[in-house]
């Protein structure tokens, strides 16, 4: 998906909806120039109850403790940019799509220390189908290991979700388009396996679901953390522990999640296929729980589905 084509409606900055191409920012702002933002990727689906945010209240405390790793002040409390996230969704006539919680630095200092830049919030949302293409949830994914390592631990926070971690992610993924594959798979400084360029990465090994466990080089993935407990009220075994490379081609099934991702299968890792080459059963039954609980399908025994109050008639300018 293109710029052009969500760039329209309505975007919050600072308390106020202003118009998409409104807003902007300076070149000079400390982000531009060094990478000092925090942000969250959120999706809300339209189910039989009308729309709910999946895990909005576990999104935005992540946004507030990544922006307290890097010392960046949110002027806003986690209850007011809940508000304003559902009234942007309704604002913007959008019942199902993606919402991008983004927390900068702005026009000030000019070196790296950021301490006298301003810190400027925005609220985005737009529409957004399987973000690894239309089939990738029923059919599969190619990956591959990157040749880019994930950053060591006291390195980069990857516990925060930080626009400058995800230049290691650009490289990760750019890396696997170009050599033919639908996304990348990083290890740490170890070897061990780390995190996709955008996602958490599962395995499948006799019935056991296997996943690396949070070791500093990695974000703390909220749909991770979903599948985790899909997992155990499945009555799966979930173990959490050092995953070595070859564990990839020698597992009965791979999949990512994430919130963009959702769950998606794996069906080669560096043209090795996994298990049959197709999406297994675990996956599957893992994908189908998640859906059905992101969409309002099933019950929500967790309260992860926040509702958002929806209007006969969306506000329109």
């Amino acid at each position: 998906m293109a710029y052009k084509d969500i760039a329209k409606g309505w975007i919050w900055r600072d308390g106020d909806f202003v118009r998409w191409e409104d807003a902007t920012i300076h070149v000079m702002s400390h982000v531009v120039h060094y990478g000092s933002s925090v942000f969250e990727g959120i999706r809300c689906y339209d189910g039989p109850a009308g729309p709910a945010v999946f895990r909005h209240l576990d999104h935005m405390n992540r946004l507030a403790a990544s922006a307290k790793i890097y010392r960046m002040e949110i002027p806003y409390s986690v209850d007011e940019l809940i508000e304003a996230n559902r009234e942007l969704l309704r604002r913007n006539d959008l019942r199902e799509g993606y919402l991008r919680p983004i927390v900068v630095r702005g026009t000030g200092a000019v070196g790296v220390n950021p301490q006298g830049s301003p810190i400027w919030t925005f609220l985005i949302c737009w529409p957004w189908g399987a973000y690894l293409g239309a089939d990738a949830l029923e059919k599969g994914v190619d990956a591959c290991v990157s040749t880019w390592f994930r950053p060591a631990p006291n390195t980069f926070p990857s516990l925060a979700k930080a626009g400058g971690n995800y230049l290691n992610s650009q490289l990760v993924k750019m890396e696997a388009v170009a050599n033919g594959y639908h996304e990348g798979i990083a290890v740490g400084p170890e070897g061990l396996l780390s995190e996709g360029s955008g996602q958490n990465v599962f395995l499948v090994k006799g019935g056991v679901l296997l996943t690396p466990q949070l070791d500093g080089t990695m974000l703390g993935g909220i749909t991770r953390n979903t599948i985790i407990h899909l997992a155990e009220d499945a009555g799966i075994e979930v173990r959490e522990g050092p995953v070595p490379r070859e564990m990839l081609y020698t597992a009965d099934e791979v999949f990512f999640a994430g919130t963009a991702a959702e769950v998606t299968p794996v069906r080669t890792v560096d043209r090795v296929t996994v298990g049959e080459g197709k999406p297994g059963p675990v996956t599957m039954q893992l994908q189908k729980a998640y859906l059905d609980l992101v969409k309002g399908v099933s019950e929500d025994p967790y309260g992860w589905r926040d509702s958002v109050p929806w209007p006969e008639a969306a506000v329109a300018d």
